[in-house]
């Protein structure tokens, strides 16, 4: 029997970061895991985890038609030449050209859909050609599993996909061994202290505009003014592709101002989540679940995420964390000064509470079951090869 697995995604760093734990399951279950992306640093870690890396150059923002027909074709060309039992895609020019070029050659297809991003934000010819994109590359789907039931109701109203062919699964899982309310685990390493009786709210994301930094950044400014202990930081990559991104010039103008501290990027974010109190997220993007705000909360820290899509799931509001409303400064300032009037007993209680969510709803052990059932029913329907 053919059990060759093949997982696409539009960046080998996604891979190391949210898929490693899949493919360390399915290589133990049997699987041969060919993985598919375009070659970044993260490429020899990746296949430290035992897959084997084909590089399929793209461009995961850019809306040219020669570039994607060219995208398919290169998919085409490499799963004509691999032949896997099962593609796996992820983001959105995989899930789209990956999966018709699957479709293609008789492939049977696994979508997972991680929030619908900039192009769903508006109406605009972009959201109505990903709609048009997405209704023609899943409707050969064999399962499509989306990480909010938001997203998963909006597709089937809209008629991009069948509401047999879907699932909702707890985003893309967190590994509770790794993030655990435990500083004793987390490498010393690139640890950037706090001050002696400092209180530290944390951003972690890639830096744009979407992901409600600008707002963090004013409500930074209000806090600092008020509570001068209160420290204001930022993690994540700048002037990533995509339109909403945050420039190297505009966090150093924040920076100089002394209203933020951006504490640049880093491949074990435990390390900082260990020292914040409080991690936040005011979002409008349309995210899919943000795992920064399941790992803060596997990790025992009170969390304050918008009360939108994506983000809504990870906090019961009150009990493991508080929600804002998206692009609403003076609520975000409200709910960041609730943080800082909490005992640190009552914050210990929200991010016990927090684990205590992330253990029973999103331990990916939940999601990796889920793959490997549903690869093992459609190895079990096409049979032998």
């Amino acid at each position: 029997m053919n059990r060759k697995i093949a997982i696409a995604v539009n960046a080998s760093w996604n891979l190391f970061n949210f898929r490693t734990g899949l493919i360390r399951a399915l290589i133990a279950g049997g699987y041969q895991v060919v993985t598919l992306a375009p070659v970044d640093e993260y490429v020899p870690r990746l296949e430290a985890s035992g897959c084997r890396h084909v590089a399929v150059p793209m461009e995961s923002r850019g809306t040219n038609p020669a570039s994607d027909m060219l995208l398919f074709y290169r998919f085409l060309t490499v799963l004509r030449r691999e032949r896997p039992a099962v593609f796996l895609g992820y983001t959105i020019k995989p899930n789209v050209y990956g999966s018709l070029a699957a479709g293609a050659l008789g492939i049977p297809v696994i979508n997972n859909i991680a929030g619908l991003g900039t192009a769903f934000h508006k109406e605009s010819y972009l959201t109505t050609l990903a709609r048009m994109l997405y209704r023609l590359a899943l409707r050969r789907s064999s399962r499509v599993f989306f990480q909010n039931e938001d997203d998963r109701r909006q597709f089937i109203a809209e008629g991009l996909v069948q509401a047999g062919r879907t699932e909702r699964i707890p985003g893309s899982g967190v590994d509770l061994d790794r993030f655990a309310p435990n500083p004793v685990l987390c490498p010393a390493e690139g640890r950037v202290l706090k001050k002696e009786g400092q209180f530290r709210f944390l951003l972690v994301a890639r830096m744009l505009w979407d992901k409600g930094v600008r707002e963090y950044v004013e409500a930074a400014r209000r806090i600092r003014a008020r509570h001068p202990s209160a420290e204001c930081c930022l993690l994540g990559p700048l002037e990533v592709q995509n339109p909403a991104a945050i420039s190297r010039a505009q966090m150093d103008a924040w920076s100089s101002e002394g209203v933020v501290r951006y504490l640049g990027v880093s491949d074990d974010v435990r390390v900082h989540l260990v020292d914040a109190d409080c991690v936040v997220l005011p979002s409008y993007y349309r995210e899919g679940v943000p795992r920064s705000l399941l790992e803060a909360a596997a990790m025992g820290c009170a969390v304050i995420a918008s009360d939108s899509t994506g983000c809504r799931e990870t906090v019961d509001g009150g009990v493991t964390g508080l929600l804002c409303r998206p692009r609403d400064v003076v609520d975000l300032v409200e709910k960041m000064e609730q943080m800082l009037a909490m005992t640190r007993e009552a914050r210990a209680t929200m991010g016990r509470r927090g684990r205590e969510k992330v253990e029973r709803e999103f331990d990916e052990r939940i999601v990796i079951e889920r793959y490997l059932g549903a690869i093992r029913e459609l190895l079990d329907r096409s049979g032998p090869s």
